[in-house]
């Protein structure tokens, strides 16, 4: 079907229940179409350099008159004579724009973010730390992203009072998506290559609980539970009043808080990976707890023996948990994220200082070498990749550095200092 695609024309065209297209008698190239919706397009039909059929669109009837789509055409066709391919041309700008877009932080997290959530266990963490420690730079092209504008934010990070693990770690999770960026070829080179992290001090004094402390936070844990007891006791009072059901005596633990912060205080396992245990990783008969690699912090699956009172705590939980699934479910059987509320709490109640769950495993490793054990076993109980983290914990090794000391006056090294 031809017309002389004039205003009067087009606007007398109807639509029908499939679409149709209809072209201009002067110009079969220069075409409209009408969807069954009522829309009209214009359309330029052409053949390009390789002789395909190829179709562009020139754009929307009343946004463009008649005349003005018909100029639109007769350039692209002149376009198309000089060997060029309009609707190829066309496609490349609309990628750089998307590409444009996308290397701005902002524009690339959009496409990141699926990606990462679906490889990586911590990726709403990592996507989460990166708008939350850069929401600055959401903006900013990922080019433009410098060591000195990285300086200068560490500097203000740093006079904030962040420590220098936090500030390396928030900056990793920042150096990992330009490295996404440069492999999915949305930049051309990383920015932060030769970056290096802030300088930590890996041997700082480590958190841990002393023997009165410990004390305390066990105290406040049975206290918790005798007054989540006390509070079932009183609630059945409550509706046996008004001859309602009660609920069934509970035997064993209130909820998983305590033996959950029991358990990381005999095994060193860190929060994440209590929280992705599952029953298959626990061997009652063989007294033996799984940490799988896919749950650990390192990657690699470690296997941790469970003392007595670990035992009896999993003894106990499993009956209090008979399914297969995880040992420590949310309230809609979920993996737990946190549980702060609670733990919060229990620290408060017990009266203790600047102290973390985490702290629970300096626990564990603290009193293991101050008990006598040897640094690479307990390295190989951490999880911890090499002895240097290890090492953080050497100076609590029962009198080794004040036996090689005191080995100086045993060889007359050292001169007695008299007095009076």
């Amino acid at each position: 079907m031809r017309i002389k695609l004039n205003k009067t024309n087009i606007k007398a065209l109807e639509p029908k229940p499939q679409r149709y297209e209809v072209a201009d008698t002067d110009t079969p190239a220069f075409r409209l179409r009408v969807s069954t919706n009522g829309i009209k397009t214009y359309i330029l039909l052409y053949r390009n350099s390789e002789n395909r059929q190829k179709r562009l669109t020139i754009g929307r009837y009343p946004d463009l008159t008649p005349e003005q789509a018909r100029e639109i055409t007769a350039k692209k066709l002149a376009e198309v004579a000089l060997g060029s391919d309009p609707a190829e041309t066309k496609k490349a700008a609309r990628k750089e724009a998307e590409r444009a877009k996308a290397a701005t932080l902002d524009g690339f997290l959009k496409q990141y973010e699926p990606w990462l959530t679906g490889h990586r266990k911590d990726g709403a963490a990592s996507i989460k730390r990166i708008r939350a420690c850069f929401s600055d730079w959401m903006d900013k092209p990922l080019a433009e992203i410098t060591p000195w504008l990285v300086d200068k934010w560490r500097k203000e990070r740093r006079e904030q009072g962040r420590a220098a693990s936090t500030i390396n770690r928030d900056l990793s999770a920042l150096k990992s998506l330009l490295s996404t960026a440069v492999e999915w070829e949305t930049i051309e080179q990383h920015p932060l290559t030769k970056l290096k992290p802030v300088k930590v001090d890996t041997k700082g004094k480590v958190r841990y609980l002393s023997p009165e402390e410990e004390a305390a936070l066990r105290a406040a844990l049975e206290a918790r539970e005798q007054r989540k007891a006390e509070q079932r006791d009183n609630f059945n009072e409550w509706r046996k009043a008004r001859k309602l059901a009660t609920l069934p005596q509970r035997s064993g633990y209130a909820d998983h808080l305590q033996p959950l912060v029991l358990l990381a205080l005999n095994t060193g396992c860190r929060r994440g990976e209590l929280f992705g245990l599952e029953w298959r990783d626990i061997d009652l008969d063989l007294r033996t707890l799984t940490v799988r690699g896919v749950n650990a912090k390192g990657g690699t699956t470690r296997h941790i023996p469970l003392n007595a009172e670990a035992l009896a705590i999993l003894t106990q939980w499993r009956k209090q948990q008979p399914g297969d699934g995880l040992l420590f479910p949310g309230k809609e059987g979920e993996r737990l994220d946190n549980i702060n509320t609670a733990w919060r709490k229990l620290v408060k109640d017990a009266g203790l200082v600047a102290f973390r769950f985490h702290d629970l495993r300096h626990t564990f490793a603290s009193n293991l070498v101050m008990a006598g054990v040897d640094l690479n076993t307990v390295r190989e109980l951490l999880g911890h990749g090499d002895i240097a983290m290890t090492l953080r914990y050497a100076h609590l090794a029962p009198g080794h550095k004040a036996a090689a000391v005191e080995l100086l006056t045993q060889t007359g090294t050292v001169t007695a200092i008299r007095t009076g």
